[in-house]
């Protein structure tokens, strides 16, 4: 594994982690655990916190991967890349108010606003996945200059 693939691997890795641990909150709530429910609905948060840092680090020092499968495909994989970015925008979006209105209290909005962020979550979750696998297993791709390069003009 080389540093074009261990970030995404990692990055991929918390997004997962993330999903999992926001199901297990989800059930412990069922449940009536409010104390676990939070404890692991922030662990779920500081893994997708950690994707963001890990995916951004390395979008500005490494760069991102292009598309290396075929020709007849990349329509359709950019479509599916743009719907992933738009989907976790949102979920992250939706995340932050949910978190936030449950450390504030507000039960009756945190409960409907945080179904609602979970099954965006799991999609987001799963599109990630599938985005890495198209990547990095089915179709390895090339590399792009690093974002940091192309700001400061750097060959």
């Amino acid at each position: 594994m080389d540093i074009f693939t261990v970030f995404p691997t990692i990055s991929t890795s918390f997004i997962v982690i993330s999903a999992v641990l926001v199901a297990i909150g989800w059930r412990q709530i069922i449940k009536g655990k409010r104390e676990a429910h939070k404890k692991t609905m922030i662990a779920a948060a500081v893994a997708a916190v950690l994707f963001f840092i890990v995916y951004m680090s390395r979008t500005v020092f490494v760069g991102n991967t292009s598309w290396g499968g075929p020709d007849n495909l990349s329509l359709l994989y950019h479509i599916f890349l743009i719907f992933h970015i738009v989907l976790a925008t949102v979920a992250a979006v939706f995340g932050i108010t949910t978190l936030t209105l449950g450390f504030k209290a507000q039960y009756a909005k945190h409960r409907k606003w945080g179904r609602v962020t979970a099954v965006i979550w799991f999609i987001t979750a799963i599109t990630g996945v599938a985005v890495y696998v198209l990547l990095y297993i089915f179709y390895p791709g090339g590399h792009t200059k690093p974002v940091w390069d192309a700001i400061w003009g750097f060959n």
